[in-house]
């Protein structure tokens, strides 16, 4: 039987998620991601996690597709009985995502329920379908955006759907804690990835607005995410339960 820890991180194949992985396997926990159509991505980031001394592997999932929830997580449990020598998993991570610029007049309701699927039902869903292979006494880490705290133009649905989960893991903290079972939310800042066009990585006027607004002078990067995350799930945080930790070098102070 493995003894070692095992996360899910949803989306973890490029961006945030692949730096959350990375430093969650540098705790000394193993790592199952998944990825939606990057797999080759995913493989890689497999490899790098298996040159840092952990198992790790790689699951494909759409999580704006509910109706494939039940599926999933029977290839999870497989997964974990066939290659991690265990059926349970100790933590969570709900980082998968997309991002979506349109002002609030102009979108479209299609384009609300696609943001609604991935960033608010599937992470409602996921989680609860996932209950049942999680162990007591594990974590839960949703991923939030400083947009629900503060506002620009372009992001009402995404920051609202944001908002609701960080309403949410408030409750699941309050309804799990008799699993012991912590639940916090990480809100980032701007990054530069290559989420949402890569918009934060490349647009350099865009760049020097966000760094003239944070106290620290620049944007974020995906180092500065991923191992606030890795410490959530660790016994160093054993007593943090129900918070929202923003990471972004305060921004709109």
């Amino acid at each position: 039987m493995n003894t070692n820890k095992i996360v899910l991180v949803t989306g973890g194949s490029r961006g945030l998620g692949k730096n959350m992985a990375l430093s969650l396997a540098k705790k000394g926990i193993d790592v199952i991601i998944t990825y939606h159509t990057k797999k080759n991505e995913a493989e890689q980031v497999v490899k790098e996690i298996g040159a840092l001394g952990q198992k790790a592997a790689a699951l494909q999932l759409d999580t704006g597709n509910l109706e494939n929830f039940d599926h999933f997580i029977q290839v999870l449990q497989d997964l974990l009985q066939n290659t991690f020598d265990t059926d349970t998993i100790h933590f969570l991570v709900n980082n998968a995502g997309f991002g979506m610029y349109v002002n609030f007049a102009e979108i479209t309701e299609s384009q609300f329920d696609a943001l609604l699927n991935v960033h608010f039902k599937g992470v409602f869903f996921l989680t609860q379908k996932a209950l049942k292979v999680m162990a007591d006494g594990g974590g839960i880490v949703n991923i939030s955006s400083g947009l629900a705290r503060y506002s620009r133009p372009g992001y009402s649905a995404y920051a609202s759907m944001k908002g609701a989960v960080e309403t949410l893991t408030k409750y699941q903290a309050k309804e799990l804690g008799e699993r012991r079972i912590r639940v916090n939310v990480v809100a980032p800042g701007a990054v530069e990835t290559d989420f949402g066009g890569g918009r934060n990585r490349d647009d350099i006027e865009l760049k020097k607005i966000i760094a003239s607004g944070t106290a620290l002078g620049r944007v974020g990067l995906p180092d500065d995410i991923g191992p606030v995350v890795a410490f959530l799930c660790t016994e160093d945080a054993k007593w943090i339960n129900g918070q929202r930790i923003e990471v972004s070098g305060g921004v709109m102070l």
